[in-house]
Order: C-alpha cells, then structure tokens, then sequence
C-alpha cells in the first residue's frame, strides 16, 4: 500500500517508520527533520531499534496514495486538508489528538475519510531519530461513509501486515470520546507539572487529577450521545499511563519547546461541549486557564 504520513513529528514519524517496513511510505515534514531522513534514512530506537529510509518531503502537493495518514496538530488539520485535495488520496485516517479533525477533513476532500486513535508513545530525539518509548495500539472507524467498514479493515489489516497492534472499530465517535478523555487526563498535568508520563500513576495527587478531569469528560460524552463510563475511563488513563510511562506528552514538548499547545482541541473543547450542554467540568476548565495562561504569558503562537 501507497501511504503517506502527513506530519511526521513524533508520532508519525514513528508509525510511517515501522510502516515502512512492508509498504511504500513518504513522511511529509519539516527540516531539518525530512532533509536528514532523505539524506540517510530514519533511526527508530527504543522499544526496538530498526533504520528505515521513507521517502520525505515537505511539500505535500499534489501527492497520490492509498492512504494518507494525518497526525499534524489540530489547529494545522485545515491546512492539512487543503493540501491534500490537490492531490490524489484514495482514503485518509486521522490519528489526530482532539475532536473536530475528521469533519474537517471531510469538507474538502471526495475519499474515504477514517477516525483513528493512537496509543503509541514517541519522541523526535533529534532530526532523522524518534525514540520509540511505549507499545501502544491503533484503533480505525469509519467516519464518512459512516458504514464504510470495508475501508477501514483494509487500512487496519495494511497496518497488522507491518506488525503494528491495529483493531476496526464501529463506534469511532465513542472510541474518539474515550481517546479525548485520556488525552484531557494527561496532556495538561504533565505539561504542568512537567513530568512524564508515568508520574501519572495511581496513586498520588496528580494521579488523582488527571483522573478527575478525565472522568469529566466522560459524562460531557454521556451528555453527547456517547456511550462511555467513568469506569472505562479510569482503566484507559491507567493503562496509556503504564504503557507509557517513559513518554513526555506532546503538551508537554510542546511546553517544554514554548510551542502553542493543543489546548483548545482537548480540554478547551470539553469545557466548550459541556457549557453547550449544560454540565460542569471545573477541573477541565482550570486545567484550560492554567496552559492558556501559560501561552499567553509565554507569547507562543
């Protein structure tokens, strides 16, 4: 399969990595990281070791594939979207964190669009390395068409031919719900309290936060439709947590970088959806105020 991975940071540099082993895979980035896998290939380290050599670029135009898989930020997905539609891609799954990202996908291009979740652990050490920090598991649905499973198995069973842990889902909103609780858990603690992961666990005081804020959004889920317990929440933190407990989450690189974070696609939506619905998330919205104040004192963009 022909798969181009739009975003090749951490996360995707990682998947289209391993992807690489068994399909044809063009990571579309920035420099000085694409420069160095072109000039001699990408180092994957970590939970495994393995040298690849992707294709790279970072002109996204007019490409054609099987499958482009998008991992950029959330507010980049509109770019994203645009610069995909000048090309030719037959279906596109977003390993996106946030909600949101595969309706904007779906208002500029004709294919297949796919809901995907992402539970592996990466970061870019440097350009042409990412440090693989946890196994992880990859989950893929479809969004539009709504029924289009036969799309998603035959992305799902593209990303076991390359060893990667994939399962089809039926309930994508539900499983975005569930990603966007743990996401909302463990994104801004660590960002704040600047630790891995793994600081994370059960018990301790911001093992008790992050839960909070994550089970908040599962009754916002409820609120919406969804079905998602408080008690699948806690289990899901719990595990992306030990699975990852080695990994800095993307708030907290982003931080740590003095990037603008995903705030608003995360926490800041679930204080969004639950005003809209008339729930209260005190802890999602504080923990929303504390990283956007930090943005805002930071002078990030």
């Amino acid at each position: 399969m022909d798969i181009l991975i739009f975003g090749a940071g951490s996360l995707g540099s990682l998947l289209g990595g391993l992807l690489s082993r068994t399909h044809e895979v063009t990571l579309v980035g920035r420099e000085p990281h694409v420069g160095e896998v072109r000039r001699d290939g990408l180092r994957i380290t970590g939970v495994e070791t393995v040298d690849v050599h992707p294709a790279a670029t970072t002109d996204g135009t007019e490409v054609s594939a099987d499958l482009a898989v998008v991992t950029v930020k959330a507010s980049d997905t509109e770019e994203a979207a645009r610069t995909l539609a000048t090309g030719d891609v037959d279906a596109v799954c977003s390993l996106q964190n946030g909600m949101g990202n595969e309706d904007v996908l779906a208002a500029h291009l004709d294919g297949t669009v796919l809901a995907g979740t992402a539970t592996y652990g990466a970061r870019l050490a440097g350009p042409g390395h990412v440090e693989w920090l946890g196994r992880g598991r990859l989950t893929v649905g479809p969004w539009r068409p709504e029924d289009d499973v036969e799309t998603a198995e035959r992305v799902v069973a593209a990303f076991r031919a390359a060893d990667l842990d994939a399962t089809v889902t039926t309930d994508a909103r539900g499983r975005l719900w569930e990603k966007l609780a743990v996401n909302a858990a463990i994104n801004p603690v660590t960002a704040l309290a600047r630790v891995e992961n793994g600081a994370l666990a059960p018990p301790g005081e911001l093992a008790d936060l992050a839960t909070a804020a994550g089970v908040e959004t599962a009754g916002v889920a409820r609120a919406d439709g969804a079905s998602l317990s408080d008690a699948t929440v806690r289990e899901s933190i719990a595990e992306v947590v030990h699975e990852t407990e080695r990994n800095r989450s993307s708030m907290l690189q982003d931080v740590t970088d003095s990037r603008r974070t995903e705030i608003d696609a995360i926490n800041g939506y679930v204080v969004d959806r639950a005003e809209e619905l008339e729930e209260s998330v005190p802890v999602n919205r504080t923990l929303a105020t504390l990283i956007r104040g930090w943005e805002a004192g930071a002078g990030v963009e």
